[in-house]
């Protein structure tokens, strides 16, 4: 089951100039990649979520420099770049009762999407996309 979710590391941020910048650029000099990203603005706060290749490492080096920092566990699923995709999958979760407490994707160009799930129940998630055939990612390419 855990090869199938991600860690994503979730820093809790003024909301002002320069601020992401300061993120960033710690994981620049760490050579870490980001490999899916969003903000969730909350007024004068905001929360950067994003998978990188190196986790642990964003993780214990952002901590060090004075962040709120956490990880949180998602699914990756991949699927078709059409329409639909994301019904099926909200649908099944929305059938069987799961909440979808966010979502963020992408698309890399090569005809499938990527979808970063959090929900509340991480394990039956699991349990009823493989039933529905939802192509899982430990990481995001």
């Amino acid at each position: 089951m855990d090869e199938k979710i991600i860690k994503q590391v979730s820093i809790f941020v003024e909301n002002k100039p320069g601020r992401l910048a300061a993120v960033t650029e710690i994981l620049y000099r760490a050579k870490i990649n980001i490999r899916a990203f969003t903000i969730a603005e909350a007024g004068d706060f905001g929360i950067i979520r994003m998978v990188v290749d190196k986790t642990d490492d964003a993780h214990r080096l952002l901590k060090e420099n004075g962040f709120t920092v956490s990880l949180t566990r998602v699914l990756g699923v991949e699927v078709e770049d059409e329409p639909g995709g994301m019904f099926k999958i909200a649908k099944a979760l929305g059938n069987e009762g799961i909440n979808i407490e966010y979502v963020y994707a992408f698309t890399s160009g090569v005809e499938r999407a990527m979808i970063i799930l959090r929900v509340d129940d991480i394990e039956k998630a699991t349990d009823v996309l493989e039933k529905e055939g939802v192509l899982f990612k430990g990481e995001v390419p």
